[in-house]
């Protein structure tokens, strides 16, 4: 990373697992966001390790996200710190996170010339287009996924219409999981009028998730 020190947060036991998660945060979060560390808890209970990070510019305290080349950097040596801190060869590794930080953890596994191997991924909210860009799909990479995919998004999220995100997954090699959080939008909050809470949805997506990734073959 040019020298840069990765902060990273890791949560359980690490010795004698099977497999552990990498967890990046969105553009607007950091590694503290409240469903990550819910993920992680989870993904702890359930005997697996997990490793969150922050992406340079949130340790410098910036507000916009770094160039899509520092992203990609950071990225990849994260799961490689997860890598060396479990002990487990890269393919027995799930990687993933919210929104942007899941983005890239795609990006990485689905790099034509130099793919990043996995277990699986666990997109929590893909952000398949920009606000008010439906024509423009991040999926290009889609067809050279070839590792299980869990996509948990919310049915009002407005940068990955339900139908549109289930038509651009079809591309995917790998098999693909959807979890629907009813009535949650691309940040997971719900109208008032649905009685759930921002810890409710973050339950339920910690629950989902750890079943998923305990549920993978090895």
């Amino acid at each position: 990373m040019g020298g840069r020190e990765l902060a990273v947060d890791a949560a359980g036991r690490w010795k004698g697992a099977d497999r552990a998660v990498l967890l990046a945060h969105g553009a607007g979060s950091d590694r503290n966001g409240a469903t990550l560390v819910a993920v992680a808890d989870a993904l702890a209970a359930a005997g697996v390790p997990s490793l969150r990070f922050d992406y340079p510019y949130r340790t410098a305290g910036r507000k916009a996200p770094d160039r899509a080349a520092v992203l990609d950097e950071t990225t990849r040596a994260a799961a490689a710190e997860l890598a060396r801190r479990s002990k487990l060869p890269p393919d027995r590794l799930v990687l993933g996170g919210r929104s942007m930080g899941g983005r890239y953890c795609s990006l990485v596994v689905g790099d034509e010339h130099d793919p990043v191997p996995a277990l699986g991924l666990l997109l929590l909210g893909y952000p398949l287009h920009a606000l008010g860009k439906a024509d423009r799909p991040r999926a290009e990479h889609f067809p050279h996924l070839s590792v299980p995919c869990l996509f948990v998004s919310g049915t009002r999220d407005a940068m990955a219409g339900r139908d549109d995100l289930v038509r651009a997954a079809k591309h995917i090699e790998g098999t693909v999981s959807f979890h629907w959080l009813d009535g949650a939008d691309h940040g997971y909050r719900t109208r008032k009028s649905t009685g759930r809470t921002a810890d409710d949805v973050a339950a339920e997506v910690a629950r989902v998730s750890a079943e998923w990734v305990t549920g993978l073959p090895m």
